[in-house]
């Protein structure tokens, strides 16, 4: 007769959580009520470990095969038809691995640094202006400084600009790595144009509402095209990686690692 091994049962889960619930409710009621929730609590996770370390406890089942005949009074099965573009669409086929956003959104970081040093050499002749503008994003000092402060180099500022220059770009790499393969259709255009132009208007009012005087100092048409260069190019990279099969279509227990009968091979078998 077959047999599975399964984990031997035991009342150890239930003194652990009547433990805790005393130890909260003692909060109310009496310290003494407390301290028995805090020795049943710790009874309960010595006696549970004691179960699962250093060997599990478990004990064998046998299994009973029975054959049952499944009917049915309908003649016919209905089937909702759906579209291949639409599954794809709520749960894609395939997506980017992580190192593809990385890689996107360094690769748009140095992107959108080019238009933004442009626009400080035109605006203000310096490249350190954009850069000590992204540093006030942090460090509000520096939009206190002159108009020749604001052109010169400091090293503070661009330590600072740097690191939330990288910080953002790999945060927003990793997004367009995860939201492009929802946009089975010119992920670029969505992914690249729309997205930073709606991001653009979001924070436009936000930013005037929290740090006016940051805002004022903004060229928010040279803003735009610098998220529009990040979102292309980082788009472009993201799409060229190779695409990985997402597990949404294998089960719950294979998702999500539970070693079930079924799921896993018994112990000194390899399954093949």
């Amino acid at each position: 007769m077959t047999t599975i091994e399964v984990p031997a049962p035991t009342a150890w889960p239930v003194v652990l959580a009547v433990g805790f619930t005393l130890m909260f409710a003692g909060l109310l009621m009496s310290p003494s009520v407390t301290v028995l929730g805090a020795v049943l609590a710790v009874a309960g996770c010595v006696g549970w470990f004691r179960e699962v370390f250093p060997h599990d406890h478990e004990e064998e089942v046998h299994v009973v095969a029975e054959d049952r005949e499944v009917t049915t009074r309908r003649r016919g099965v209905d089937r909702l038809a759906i579209a291949p573009e639409q599954l794809r669409a709520w749960l894609p086929v395939h997506t980017y691995p992580v190192s593809a956003g990385v890689k996107g959104g360094w690769a748009g970081g140095v992107a959108m640094a080019v238009p933004a040093c442009a626009y400080g050499l035109l605006k203000a002749g310096s490249i350190w202006y954009p850069i000590n503008l992204l540093a006030a994003v942090v460090y509000a000092q520096s939009l206190r400084l002159g108009p020749e402060q604001l052109t010169a180099f400091h090293l503070d500022s661009f330590a600072i600009a740097v690191g939330v220059h990288v910080l953002i770009s790999t945060l927003v790499g990793l997004l367009y790595g995860a939201m492009l393969p929802m946009f089975s259709h010119r992920p670029i255009v969505l992914g690249g144009l729309i997205a930073p132009v709606l991001w653009s208007g979001l924070l436009h009012p936000l930013l005037n509402l929290l740090n006016p005087l940051l805002a004022s100092r903004i060229d928010w048409f040279w803003f735009v095209a610098s998220q529009v260069a990040f979102g292309v190019v980082a788009g472009l990279v993201v799409v060229r990686q190779s695409p990985m099969p997402t597990l949404e279509n294998a089960s719950f227990a294979l998702r999500a690692g539970v070693e079930a009968p079924g799921t896993v091979p018994p112990r000194g078998e390899t399954r093949s």
